[in-house]
């Protein structure tokens, strides 16, 4: 993206980028515009959002941040896949230092976000996953359409929810927050407001009409413009997720495999289902992801996010040759075979101690590559 990009009021520059970032009348208006990739984020894609976050946050002349993604028949359809897992693939096997730029520089991006300080208004429609939900959930206003789908699926590859995804899940109602974080489950928008992941509901074919209103509105101040896309809410309808009793009940249970062989040993077809979608993620990130949100729950964002950013090092360092996450992303996204060999094979063989190493802090407090965040 080029610098007059950042804060003009003449629309979008002419090179093709993978972020437009303009000012329409006092309003600061993202699109992420990587629509073949679902609107996945690259290194560059962090660096000029953060850029254009950075401008506007002390610029007396924007009173509020809206953010959208482009589909691939133009405007909204998809707001982002989540982080660009090829290219982490990539760096993780041939060692690239940028893999460790990218989620240093994501995680500060997420913070900002949820510490702004102005309305940051995150039209949610379409796919939004990881790095999605990683810049939106810190938003003030989180909308939803009848095409979300929403997940954190990062066990399918031998990760865990990052983003923040610590400090959000485990702030859903109930036990919701350990259910989306170790199956990796995909919600719509009802059950993303009844879990606290959204604010409100607008229809897909209304967004284009109130997205245009906000830089040709006269708005008194940065509240005004949020109320004036509040007040265009509807009621979203039922939500779909009906087993929240079964959800609670399982998924208090004190340690993964206790909460699979639990779920097997019962009777009921949600149950068998769940257990057979647990015994496919890797065994070894369905204890770190359980202890991740239990420890976040009484945490800050910010140490949150230092812990996240010490697991995420761990996921492709802590066993050289053996990183969870580089061989789920292979399975999934590189060779496609679907069958990752993970180590261990079994949620029942994973040793505590290989687990509490996740936790363990590679770097000194002082020198923590996200020690400035408050």
């Amino acid at each position: 993206m080029t610098d007059n990009n950042h804060n003009n009021n003449q629309g979008a520059s002419k090179n093709a980028s993978d972020i437009v970032a303009e000012v329409r009348g006092r309003v600061g208006c993202i699109t992420l515009n990587r629509p073949r990739a679902l609107n996945a984020l690259s290194l560059q894609m962090v660096r000029d959002l953060m850029a254009a976050l950075l401008a506007w946050q002390h610029d007396e002349q924007v009173l509020a941040v809206a953010i959208r993604g482009n589909g691939r028949d133009g405007a909204f359809g998809a707001f982002c896949a989540g982080g660009d897992i090829r290219f982490l693939h990539a760096a993780g096997t041939s060692g690239n230092p940028e893999l460790e730029d990218f989620f240093t520089e994501e995680y500060a991006l997420n913070h900002l976000i949820h510490t702004f300080g102005k309305p940051y208004i995150a039209f949610m429609d379409g796919i939004v996953m990881g790095g999605g939900m990683g810049i939106s959930q810190g938003g003030s206003l989180r909308i939803v359409t009848e095409r979300t789908k929403m997940a954190m699926p990062e066990t399918i590859i031998g990760l865990f929810p990052d983003v923040g995804g610590g400090y959000f899940l485990s702030r859903c109602p109930g036990r919701v927050g350990e259910w989306l974080a170790l199956t990796g489950e995909t919600i719509g928008a009802a059950d993303a407001i009844d879990f606290k992941l959204a604010d409100g509901f607008l229809p897909s074919d209304q967004q284009a009409a109130v997205w245009e209103q906000l830089g040709t509105q006269q708005f008194a101040n940065g509240q005004a413009v949020q109320d004036f896309v509040a007040s265009k809410f509807v009621a979203a309808g039922a939500g779909q997720t009906s087993a929240v009793a079964q959800i609670d009940q399982y998924f208090a249970l004190p340690d993964a495999t206790a909460i699979v062989q639990a779920l097997e040993a019962a009777d009921g077809e949600w149950e068998r289902a769940t257990a057979a979608l647990l015994r496919k993620r890797s065994p070894l990130m369905l204890h770190v992801v359980l202890e991740q949100i239990r420890r976040a729950r009484d945490m800050s964002l910010a140490d949150d996010l230092r812990m996240e950013r010490d697991m995420v090092r761990h996921c492709f360092y802590l066993r050289p040759g053996q990183s969870e996450t580089v061989e789920g992303i292979r399975a999934l996204a590189v060779d496609k075979d679907h069958s990752p060999k993970w180590q261990p094979a079994r949620v029942e063989d994973v040793a505590p101690e290989l687990v509490q190493a996740f936790f363990d802090s590679p770097w000194p407090a002082h020198a923590h590559p996200l020690a400035a965040l408050s």
